[in-house]
């Protein structure tokens, strides 16, 4: 589901952490010091940080400002013994999304890390929507509102198909679940229809229509969700 990325020096701590996270379905790195969650963070691509405070060599106000100053949209969940107000708003105010002491509850964390980054996924958060295909004309969406072209040719979209698209063009070559679909129409203005069980279902067909001699499709992967793919050899 995500690449995450757990910097914490408890290495008891840090094993159970990556063994629980890999039982949700993630896949987990981990970094036992602030230099080198730096040096993955340089070498690898994640989805989500969950990161300790108390930090040998750079401390995890550091690495949290070091990431904002690089990696502005990676979702960051601070974990740490410091529970004083004024340690939460300072690390909110570094730019973490949320914020968890500990001791923590196992099932609540889990459950804060896929809201974060669920989060993480929604158009407002997702800058330049552009798409190359392999045709002459490219896939564009507004970030902030229902509004998409194919090249000069605008394309009518309602609220729900905008937000499905964005996050399939986000997640360009990657599954997306019914569950992270579903959760992005939570936040999406209604456009005057119930979303029922067969919703995306129709949606997705219409997409495929107002994306047909775009160069681009959107394959079923069964079981798991849709992906959109370029038709490009």
């Amino acid at each position: 589901m995500a690449h995450l990325l757990i910097v914490e020096d408890d290495e008891l701590l840090r094993d159970g952490l990556s063994a629980q996270l890999v039982h949700a379905g993630h896949t987990v790195s981990s970094a036992c010091d602030g230099a080198q969650a730096q040096a993955l963070l340089d070498s690898t691509r994640f989805d989500g940080v969950v990161l300790d405070l108390g930090l040998p060599i750079m401390d995890g106000i550091a690495v949290l400002q070091w990431i904002r100053q690089r990696l502005l949209a990676l979702p960051v969940l601070i974990l740490t013994a410091r529970d004083g107000v004024d340690d939460r708003v300072q690390g909110l105010n570094a730019g973490a999304d949320d914020y968890l002491t500990k001791p923590f509850n196992m099932a609540e964390l889990v459950a804060r890390l896929q809201a974060m980054l669920r989060r993480s996924r929604l158009p407002a958060f997702g800058g330049s929507l552009e798409v190359p295909t392999n045709h002459s004309r490219s896939l564009r969406l507004d970030p902030l509102q229902p509004l998409g072209w194919l090249g000069d040719d605008p394309l009518d979209l309602t609220h729900r198909e905008w937000s499905l698209l964005s996050l399939m063009v986000n997640n360009m070559g990657q599954v997306v679940s019914r569950e992270d679909v579903f959760a992005v129409w939570q936040t999406a203005p209604q456009d005057g229809s119930t979303v029922g069980s067969n919703a995306l279902e129709v949606y997705v067909h219409r997409l495929r229509r107002k994306l047909t001699d775009s160069g681009l499709s959107i394959r079923n992967v069964r079981g798991l969700g849709y992906m959109l793919e370029s038709n490009a050899a």
